[in-house]
């Protein structure tokens, strides 16, 4: 881990407590952390130069309940990167938005909404970006069943699971 890492970490500790880390590589951190700290640990470190929002995205932990929401951090300064890690309660998916630190979130937001169900207190623009017209459980939940969908949306159909063709594909002897 570089030393510019290392003393942002040691900033992060002086106001987060509990502060799960763990070193990826020598450039590369992750830190898990409570709901409530998010904002106080993402605008410490985009004021340490990892000002680059890369993405935000979403883990389903069903058998929790919970959501891992995920933000990477980037800093062009010396090419380290935070990964920042909070859970939230699945049954009641909101979080705060982080728009105002950088304004290419409402964008990532808008898409976590969209495909988990979680909304972003603040945000006010959690209008589709991809699924027009939907009318089903968000489709990266994992309690949302793609075979129902298309036997609901598309009953005409005949669907067939061939799992020895999937298994070959899976295996890299075919190509899908």
């Amino acid at each position: 881990m570089t030393n510019s890492m290392n003393n942002t970490i040691e900033r992060l500790k002086s106001i987060i407590r509990n502060l799960k880390v763990e070193e990826i590589d020598e450039r590369e951190v992750k830190i898990e952390i409570k709901p409530e700290m998010v904002l106080n640990a993402l605008s410490l470190l985009k004021g340490s130069g990892y000002s680059h929002l890369s993405i935000i995205t979403a883990v389903d932990w069903i058998e929790e309940n919970k959501f891992e929401l995920v933000y990477i951090l980037f800093s062009w300064n010396d090419g380290g990167k935070f990964i920042v890690s909070t859970k939230i309660d699945r049954k009641k998916a909101k979080f705060v938005t982080v728009k105002h630190l950088w304004p290419i979130a409402r964008y990532y937001e808008r898409e976590l909404h969209e495909f988990f169900g979680i909304s972003f207190e603040g945000n006010d623009d959690m209008r589709p970006l991809f699924l027009e017209n939907w009318d089903d459980l968000p489709p990266l939940r994992k309690d949302f069943d793609p075979m129902e969908y298309s036997k609901k949306k598309f009953p005409d159909r005949e669907y067939h699971k061939d799992v020895i063709h999937e298994a070959k594909v899976i295996r890299g002897d075919l190509n899908g």
